[in-house]
């Protein structure tokens, strides 16, 4: 299978395997950094290392190639599909508009950008599995983009949003490119993960040269109580 396949499951035996936890069974990324696991197979016994790596309250979110059939031990609390786009986003410049390196003490704006925007999971520590730019208007974060899953040769792009007030004016082409400049500067290949549902986003990407490579099967698992 192409490495992309289960992203999650790659990056966790390759790049950001120092991250996992769990073993040859299931893995997972600290919750704190993101809800993300993954299973080499889908039988009983994966399943059953995956819930053993999990507490009441958290939530597991697989990316598979096919429908998940969850054992009787989970419930879903999300079943949705994604679009896995591939390529280098276009680079767009902004006269007068820089973006910024963000770090651990951005955290909270970059929690409440995306607590307002809901691009997708983060996390308090999402931050760290890679790096996140963002644009400031008079000392107040309203755009940013970053990097998330690392499997093989490839990086994730990931959080791209902007707050709601300063839409229309480039600043997600701008982070794109930006970020999709230093993935493939490293010698990585860009790509992301859009829901299948959000057209406008899917437009904005190929709109910057990136292209579908696959649909994909977003399942969100719950332990039982």
């Amino acid at each position: 299978m192409h490495p992309l396949d289960h992203p999650i499951w790659t990056a966790l035996t390759t790049r950001q395997h120092a991250l996992a936890e769990g073993g040859v069974l299931a893995r997972r990324y600290p919750p704190a950094i993101a809800p993300f696991a993954a299973m080499s197979e889908m039988s009983l016994e994966h399943f059953a290392a995956l819930g053993a790596l999990m507490s009441p309250s958290d939530i597991a979110a697989l990316f598979t190639p096919d429908i998940v059939t969850a054992p009787d031990a989970f419930k879903v609390v999300l079943a949705e599909t994604v679009e896995q786009m591939l390529g280098t986003p276009a680079e767009t410049a902004l006269p007068g508009i820089e973006s910024v390196t963000l770090g651990a003490a951005d955290v909270p704006a970059m929690m409440a950008l995306t607590e307002l925007t809901r691009p997708g999971p983060f996390s308090a520590r999402t931050h760290e599995l890679g790096t996140f730019l963002g644009i400031r208007i008079d000392g107040r974060l309203v755009a940013m983009a970053g990097e998330r899953m690392r499997p093989a040769n490839y990086t994730e792009i990931t959080a791209v949003c902007v707050h709601l007030d300063y839409r229309g004016r480039g600043y997600a082409q701008h982070l794109l490119g930006a970020v999709g400049r230093q993935i493939v500067a490293r010698g990585a290949i860009p790509f992301l993960h859009v829901f299948s549902s959000n057209s406008s986003a899917i437009a904005l990407y190929r709109r910057q040269g990136m292209e579908i490579r696959r649909r994909l099967y977003v399942t969100a698992l719950q332990l039982k109580s």
